[in-house]
């Protein structure tokens, strides 16, 4: 399956500023998904992380991760419509710079699912180019 950015507003419901994935490439709900998004050098982040020398956040890189878990379970009937809450993040590593005008790929896939409490966890590489530049395993309460 693949989304463009309309389709992934309607599963998900980060709105701009903050909606962080342009594009949807490969789904396999709920197992797994690989996901772009543009770093657009207008972001206004970018005046303040770091003038002259800008850097995309580290927070922003675990939001996107966070949004293609989202996608992930969201496109699944049983999850379909549902708020996707944070509930941690763990063994996250920074590998490499995303600077404004790249292009990141997040690859997502499942670590687990408890259906009765509605737990979801993945794991997700996050790509600039060839380069590996972020790890992330993100874990979501679906309500």
């Amino acid at each position: 399956m693949k989304y463009d950015r309309e389709q992934v507003m309607r599963i998900i419901p980060q709105r701009d500023p903050i909606l962080l994935i342009d594009s949807v490439e490969e789904l396999d709900p709920g197992n797994s998904i690989t996901a772009t998004f543009f770093v657009h050098p207008d972001m206004a982040i970018f005046q303040g992380h770091f003038p002259g020398n800008p850097i995309l956040p580290g927070v922003y890189t675990v939001e996107s991760a966070a949004q293609a878990t989202s996608l992930l379970f969201l496109s699944l009937d049983r999850y379909s419509g549902k708020l996707p809450l944070f509930c941690g993040i763990d063994n996250v590593r920074f590998l490499r710079k995303i600077k404004p005008g790249d292009t990141i790929t997040l690859k997502g896939s499942l670590l687990s699912e408890n259906t009765e409490k509605a737990i979801v966890k993945s794991h997700v590489e996050v790509f600039n180019g060839d380069e590996k530049a972020a790890l992330v395993d993100v874990t979501l309460a679906i309500r």
